[in-house]
């Protein structure tokens, strides 16, 4: 389950958040995970809150919004919605996209208690 190590990444983020920013806990963590991510979020929130414990993430609130694909379509040169890399454009259904959306994993923002 790469989920797993994408929970590591975000738990690296957020603990090198908290040595620059001087906090010692988040209260709510805010991620984006696109649809073209290739992200499971009830996956990835699992593995967050599997590694959580004894971790400035410990108790915290974790919200993660799944943010729409978006493509290009090089054949109708429309930019249009997508669900999944494999989805053909929904105006001409051609298949020459250029995903330009809803590829990333972020860190959206931290709610954060003092030290």
């Amino acid at each position: 389950m790469h989920e797993m190590s994408l929970a590591g990444g975000v738990l690296r983020v957020v603990e090198e958040a908290a040595a620059r920013e001087r906090f010692a806990r988040v209260r709510h963590l805010r991620l984006e995970a696109g649809a073209l991510a290739g992200v499971e979020v009830r996956a990835l929130r699992f593995a967050l809150e599997a590694i959580a414990p004894g971790t400035c993430l410990e108790d915290a609130e974790i919200e993660i919004h799944e943010a729409p694909g978006q493509a290009w379509c090089l054949r109708c040169a429309q930019a249009v919605a997508i669900a999944s890399r494999s989805d053909a454009c929904p105006r001409c259904g051609g298949y020459q996209l250029q995903p330009t959306g809803g590829t990333e994993l972020k860190v959206r923002d931290l709610v954060v208690l003092d030290a």
